[in-house]
């Protein structure tokens, strides 16, 4: 079975953010395989020594890069921390990069709280996140409802 791969994006004004996430958890993060934007990934292991796979900088098509990768399959969940109070001029991409999630039923946190409840449910149910476990109970729930 392969690794859980989470993907780590943050607008400049939260880095510092995704990293004290990252630092308050990071026993469980060793245990991950991370993919990051560009900048975003630097930062994260040049202050927390951790493994990161870099993409293009989400200005140069990372967010695009790890969307690709949400669509192929190969990432379990994304943790985006955006800062909703400033334009980008990329926010087209960031937008593709939600919908891809929601289209593949990809856990997406954008903000600290969603990332630590993300966090906590790969901690106590890593197989709920790909939401087929949860999907596939209900299926069996409503099939005994009907019998």
């Amino acid at each position: 079975m392969r690794n859980f791969t989470l993907a780590l994006i943050a607008h400049d004004s939260k880095k510092d953010d995704i990293v004290q996430l990252l630092r308050a958890h990071q026993g469980s993060f060793e245990k991950l395989s991370l993919i990051a934007t560009r900048s975003t990934g630097q930062i994260i292991h040049e202050r927390t020594g951790l493994d990161v796979t870099l993409v293009q900088s989400g200005p140069q098509g990372g967010d695009q890069q790890i969307g690709a990768l949400v669509a192929n399959g190969e990432i379990d969940a994304v943790l985006f921390l955006r800062d909703p109070l400033n334009a980008h001029p990329y926010e087209p991409d960031v937008s593709a990069l939600l919908r891809v999630c929601d289209v593949h039923s990809v856990p997406l946190a954008t903000n600290l709280s969603t990332a630590e409840a993300v966090l906590h449910l790969l901690a106590e149910h890593p197989e709920a996140l790909g939401g087929y476990h949860l999907a596939a109970q209900l299926i069996e729930d409503l099939a005994h409802v009907h019998n």
